[in-house]
């Protein structure tokens, strides 16, 4: 065969290759591939050897978002590090204790979770609850919940808040928590704070909703039963946005509380200058 002739027939072929790829992949089934199906590698390299710039434009979408995923998944690895720890002692029932409302909110209660992860717990993207959007943490809040070996909720109100100050009641609210689990405990792992006099070791760690997959889970879980908690008494105490301001002094809640007072919903040994 002549070159003229072997350029000219490699050519067509070439043409026909892209023709075909055209043919059986239009840049929305690429799209509808690439972030709606397990991809294979191999289908993936066809598409890196596709000039349409839609394609090509899809596949840094793709790569950023795979990024992501990895990034995400390497996260996890490290969250679950102090677990991964007892684990492997055969330590099976492992607590992870946070508070949600300690420190800011003029109103409503301050909220507790404990939380039992299995070992083969899997939730890529968990992390801190306030790091999380409200859908996002609704959709982690069901999954634990489903997930989980055990949980329980601890509550105190406003009025013992006044009473024994937020402190010894972000203690009792955690204690309440843990005291409610029917599994047997083994190890906890507590956000920061340190609760004296435990019948288990345990672990108090500085920002342990960002390193321990259980005091995550145990974030979320306090977060969303008291944003719901909240969002219930905005239905009867409508004119304090509860609902959008999960109790804390906005500048709509405070002029609130000066037109209509106070409820008993609200902490008064936080507004000491309102009343």
């Amino acid at each position: 065969m002549s070159d003229n002739l072997a350029l000219r027939f490699n050519t067509v072929i070439k043409e026909n290759e892209v023709e075909d790829l055209d043919t059986k992949w239009t840049v929305q089934k690429v799209k509808d591939y690439l972030f709606n199906s397990e991809c294979s590698a191999e289908i993936i390299e066809e598409f890196r050897q596709d000039h349409r710039k839609g394609v090509q434009k899809l596949l840094v979408q793709y790569d950023r978002k795979q990024a992501q995923i990895a990034k995400a998944i390497r996260h996890f690895e490290h969250m679950s590090s102090y677990e991964k720890k007892h684990w492997e002692k055969g330590k099976l029932h492992i607590v992870g204790i946070d508070e949600v409302g300690r420190g800011g909110p003029l109103a409503g209660p301050v909220v507790a979770a404990a939380v039992i992860l299995p070992k083969e717990f899997q939730l890529i993207g968990i992390d801190d609850s306030k790091k999380l959007s409200k859908e996002k943490r609704e959709e982690f809040y069901e999954h634990i919940i489903e997930q989980s070996l055990d949980y329980n909720i601890g509550i105190i109100e406003p009025s013992e808040i006044d009473q024994i100050n937020i402190f010894q009641a972000t203690k009792k609210a955690m204690r309440l928590a843990l005291n409610g689990l029917s599994k047997d405990i083994e190890h906890i792992l507590i956000d920061a704070m340190q609760l004296e006099g435990l019948a288990y070791p345990s672990d108090s760690i500085i920002k342990g909703d960002q390193k321990s997959i259980s005091i995550a889970a145990a974030s979320i879980v306090a977060k969303v039963t008291r944003d719901r908690l909240m969002e219930e008494l905005h239905l009867s105490h409508p004119h304090y946005d509860f609902h959008k301001n999960s109790g804390y002094g906005t500048r709509a809640h405070i002029e609130a509380i000066k037109k209509y007072g106070l409820t008993k919903h609200h902490r008064r040994s936080f507004l000491k200058s309102l009343t």
